[in-house]
């Protein structure tokens, strides 16, 4: 009987480690869908860039998604608190990020990745766009190498082209025609080389031109340089805000016809700490869940713009703070059974028109709607026959633990102990964390999950091990 049930725990160990894969996303209309169930997705995110913009360097060998031990503790608290996508901003293509995404697909949680850096040649300039967007060290290079490198892990939920790359006068002016152009270059290179569709679209500042910004990449017939989706970092509701005073329902007003995907890209004032993030409850509720697909809260660790959600010790711990206990309780609130009932709208894109674009606003910045391109600086790079010399495509793999080896403390200061990672393979609608009943204080990680609930797995590799584990009992 012992041998039993030790043979039992074997193989579900076994099968939790295997690389499992959740269902890719798709877009219809104006939702994002699970392209094998067909249930509706929404953004459940977290800003994660820990040590913040300063901590990227492609000359250093390491970014945020190169810590396998790192990022298996921070899938953990992020399961925890309910989290179904993560945005990264500054990543190096080059690198292998397989142990962390994979770390993060079996937790159930997606990938929205910024295409660009904050370094040279890395991203588009927004007052002189033309210095950046050129055939010599060439842009294109960085961009299609993370498509590259990302494009064959199922929990990469999209790309954002741009992140407030048009935020003024000046950049109203010169930008928007070549956010068109990137977007453009992108999925033409997808489509050329990735064995699925991946999502493009553009993060747009919350200022006077968002309206304009959304008219212009969402209009006209052109798919390849059309927004797949359009996110928005919008920061209105702080402390002591409702519907009326946030601008919420001038937000629902402006967008509500919408005819791709929107989300906020970045949410969560931070004018009153602890913040309460009451606005949740509104994004996620009736109001708002018809039309927007959820949002991403800024952000994950405290860095220097006090942020944070979990403080990031010298030895590797991290400490949950009050704000992470709200957040959690809001997640919990959420009916995403409800959310699950809306039906996508499909509606054809607007004309694109100065009539259809240009608000108030727009005119008056002088906003360029122009639909004259840049012409692509290097299209051989973008040809289905290209492979880069030093191109780098990342895969899932077998996990190696399930825990991590640091720890991690509630906002109380305690240790909050059988911190494992869920290995999770379900519909990625409702993520793990959310509704469940709290029978026991928040400073214990639930660990009441059978073995019949680790998840569907990968029969070729799954299969290899239990036979493996099979002819091990029965040979001793």
């Amino acid at each position: 009987m012992a041998y039993t049930r030790l043979f039992t725990i074997l193989v579900f160990h076994a099968l939790a480690l295997t690389a499992v894969a959740v269902n890719p996303i798709m877009i219809k209309g104006n939702h994002f869908l699970d392209s094998v169930t067909n249930e509706r997705f929404v953004i459940v995110g977290l800003a994660y860039q820990p040590n913040g913009e300063a901590g990227y360097d492609p000359r250093s060998g390491r970014d945020t998604l190169t810590d396998a031990k790192a990022c298996l503790r921070d899938a953990t608290s992020m399961q925890k608190l309910g989290i179904n996508t993560i945005r990264v901003y500054n990543l190096n293509p080059y690198l292998n990020h397989d142990l962390c995404v994979s770390t993060f697909n079996a937790a159930g949680i997606y990938l929205a990745l910024d295409v660009n850096s904050p370094f040279p040649g890395e991203s588009i300039n927004r007052l002189k766009p033309h210095e950046s967007y050129h055939s010599g060290k060439c842009y294109l290079t960085r961009i299609t190498s993370m498509v590259d490198a990302f494009m064959n892990y199922p929990n990469l939920l999209l790309f954002f082209a741009g992140n407030e790359v048009v935020n003024d006068v000046r950049s109203a002016k010169v930008s928007p025609p070549y956010m068109r152009a990137v977007q453009r270059d992108l999925k033409q290179y997808v489509r050329n080389h990735a064995n699925r569709t991946i999502p493009i679209g553009y993060s747009a500042s919350d200022d006077p031109l968002r309206l304009a910004m959304h008219r212009y990449l969402s209009c006209g017939d052109d798919e390849d340089s059309r927004a797949d989706f359009f996110g928005l970092n919008s920061y209105q509701w702080c402390h002591g805000s409702d519907w009326g005073t946030s601008g919420y329902q001038r937000l629902v007003d402006n967008y509500y016809e919408t005819p791709i995907p929107i989300f906020f890209s970045e949410y969560g004032c931070n004018t009153r700490r602890p913040r309460s993030f009451s606005e949740v409850g509104v994004l996620y509720g009736e109001r708002m869940a018809s039309v927007w697909s959820g949002g991403i809260i800024y952000e994950y660790t405290e860095e220097r713009s006090g942020y944070g959600l979990v403080k990031l010790n010298r030895n590797g711990d991290v400490s949950l703070s009050k704000e992470y206990d709200n957040l959690r309780t809001q997640y919990n609130a959420i009916n995403f059974t409800r959310i699950g009932e809306y039906e996508p709208t499909v509606q054809l894109p607007v004309v694109c028109s100065a009539s259809e674009i240009l608000d108030r606003d727009a005119v008056k910045n002088k906003f360029n709607f122009s639909f004259d391109l840049p012409p692509n600086p290097a299209p051989h790079i973008i040809h289905k026959n290209y492979t880069a010399k030093n191109k780098n495509t990342g895969g899932l793999v077998k996990l190696n633990s399930l825990v991590s080896p640091y720890k991690i403390f509630s906002s109380s200061g305690t240790e909050i102990t059988n911190m494992e990672l869920k290995v999770l393979v379900d519909t990625p609608n409702e993520p793990e964390g959310n509704n469940e009943t709290e029978s026991e204080s928040q400073d214990q990680a639930p660990d009441n999950q059978s073995n019949a609930d680790i998840g569907i797995f990968q029969p070729s590799s799954s299969l290899g091990i239990l036979i493996l584990l099979v002819y091990l009992f029965f040979n001793q």
